[in-house]
């Protein structure tokens, strides 16, 4: 018999009494946490959180009316508007007021396994109005005496502990590869820049494809959206299809998302590397060549061709780009043997880092759902009877 198997036996084996999060967890506004200033530096040492994905937004110098989180008084961020929450244990300020600042309430609960029960509840929402006090402090919770709480915290804290460790990894490893990846393709007076405009032997854009000409079934096709959130810089499967389009693109054809939110993201570009014939959507430009289209796809990855791709026009908070300023990016052509040389070294590292089969990436996956085994596992409490 475990230790927790011991810990419930003696103390609470006929059951738990549910209570609602509100009842052991107090909130806070953060309204006098929030940053003045957006101007944020890598180089300050105060994180601006969100409690959404992104999580860090910034660093910032400010120093006043920073909340003083730590290992011995962490708390958690919750996002008012979503239900995303995170879990905070440094100084920290906010960019807004949209979320609650959650401590322990009561000696009855620890904040770590309210923490751990929160990430069970699944809850999210797409409805723009306040959750915490209107919907999420009445959901109930098993409440089981402390003990049995920090062994239960102790156990999924394991998991967490090691995906963490694992998630610092890949993040080292990600710097590595692109510190090794502007190096192969720094080539000094070795290799010829060339403009993709010299390069190509077509270049064209896309036709429109409405979000409503997309089906389950029909040809493959790519619309400049998908090129954000969806591929890296190469893939081989569309995720759409549709039954209209003009402008097809094949093989070893780099395409160019023209139109986004920020000249950080201005151009961003995938090469396919599928087999079947697909049509290009509006937004998109089509760029055929005849080098190795993995090699074009890493060094239009590089910090040097990312800085040419920011140059885009801005019109209406969109940025745009064009054939004309695309044409005029430039990148180090060494011959095709160097080219297949240098594929062979970074594939090693992308598999490492992106594989989501195989490397990091995969091993995190499986730490997470052992996590998720578990935890539903351990916070499943049968209620006492009243």
């Amino acid at each position: 018999m475990s230790k927790l198997d011991e810990l419930i036996k003696a103390l609470c084996p006929d059951g738990l009494k549910f209570v609602s999060i509100g009842s052991v967890i107090n909130y806070e506004q953060p309204s006098k946490y929030i940053v003045k200033s957006t101007d944020y530096n890598d180089a300050f040492s105060i994180p601006v959180l969100t409690a959404g994905q992104s999580f860090v937004l910034g660093y910032t110098n400010e120093k006043d009316n920073i909340y003083d989180a730590s290992e011995k008084n962490p708390v958690i961020i919750f996002d008012d508007f979503t239900g995303a929450f995170k879990w905070v244990d440094f100084p920290f300020k906010v960019k807004s007021s949209a979320m609650k600042i959650l401590t322990a309430a009561s000696t009855k609960a620890t904040l770590r396994y309210i923490y751990h029960i929160m990430s069970t509840i699944g809850f999210s929402s797409d409805e723009h109005k306040r959750l915490w006090i209107s919907i999420y402090s009445e959901f109930e919770i098993p409440l089981p005496p402390l003990p049995v709480q920090r062994e239960i915290v102790r156990i999924l804290d394991t998991f967490t502990e090691l995906t963490a460790e694992l998630t610092a990894e890949l993040t080292a490893r990600k710097k590595q590869y692109e510190y090794y990846r502007d190096d192969l393709l720094t080539f000094d007076s070795k290799a010829p820049m060339v403009r993709l405009g010299d390069m190509a032997i077509d270049m064209y854009r896309g036709s429109g494809i409405k979000r409503d000409e997309i089906s389950e079934d029909g040809y493959p096709c790519v619309r400049y959206g998908e090129i954000y959130t969806t591929y890296n810089i190469w893939f081989d499967t569309c995720i759409s299809h549709t039954h209209v389009g003009t402008k097809t693109f094949e093989h070893g054809d780099i395409l160019f998302a023209i139109t986004g939110e920020s000249v950080e993201e201005i151009a961003k570009s995938c090469v396919y590397m599928g087999n079947d014939k697909c049509f290009a959507g509006g937004d998109i430009v089509v760029l055929k060549h005849n080098q190795n289209p993995k090699y074009i796809a890493y060094a239009l990855s590089t910090t040097n061709a990312q800085m040419q791709k920011s140059k885009g026009k801005v019109k209406s908070k969109v940025v745009h780009a064009s054939i004309p300023a695309i044409k005029e990016i430039e990148i180090p052509l060494p011959p095709l043997e160097e080219q297949a040389r240098i594929v062979s070294i970074l594939d090693r590292f992308d598999t490492l880092c992106n594989d989501i089969t195989t490397g990091l990436p995969a091993e995190i996956e499986a730490r997470k759902k052992q996590y998720e085994y578990y935890r539903d596992k351990l916070l499943t409490f049968p209620e006492a009877k009243a």
